[in-house]
């Protein structure tokens, strides 16, 4: 990181960063962990209570929203959206605003080493596999199983990998 990206960064004090983390210019990072070797491009936000394991790669123009935990070595292309509530609002019934408490973040899972192509859509609730490969442009509306290579909208199963 150069003097220059430090003057384009929002970084909370209240993130966790592990050892020899990259982050490039235009980020917003707020309570949130980061493991060892994490590399983050460009216009990437990552919220409070967000996890991210060692070793991962966030390309640019991506969402991590509360609630999400990526596992060790996964990959995240450019402008990928993860969703963290099931039925948004931006009010109540009575029309008042809308704050944490009137809503619930529904966690998701990325397990290790899987890849997330660009432009994907994770719906909240999910889990991707091990290993698994989402196909860019898709809209992950259930669990993807270990190994699988899904793509469309709705993500489908297209091929599971046999064990190595």
């Amino acid at each position: 990181m150069n003097n220059n990206d430090q003057l384009y960064q929002r970084i909370a004090p209240d993130v966790r960063l592990g050892k020899r983390v990259k982050i490039f210019a235009f980020t917003n990072l707020y309570g949130c962990e980061l493991g060892d070797d994490v590399r983050v491009g460009t216009f990437v936000e990552i919220q409070k209570g967000a996890r991210i394991g060692n070793r991962c790669k966030i390309s640019s123009h991506s969402f991590i929203c509360e609630g999400v935990t990526l596992e060790d070595e996964v990959f995240i292309g450019h402008h990928v959206t993860f969703i963290n509530d099931r039925f948004p609002q931006a009010t109540n019934e009575d029309g008042t605003p809308q704050t944490d408490e009137d809503w619930q973040c529904v966690p998701t899972l990325v397990k290790r080493r899987a890849s997330i192509g660009s432009g994907a859509t994770i719906l909240c609730g999910v889990q991707i596999g091990e290993g698994a490969t989402v196909g860019a442009g898709s809209v992950v509306t259930k669990d993807v199983p270990a190994g699988a290579i899904v793509a469309g909208n709705p993500a489908r199963v297209l091929r599971v990998a046999q064990p190595a």
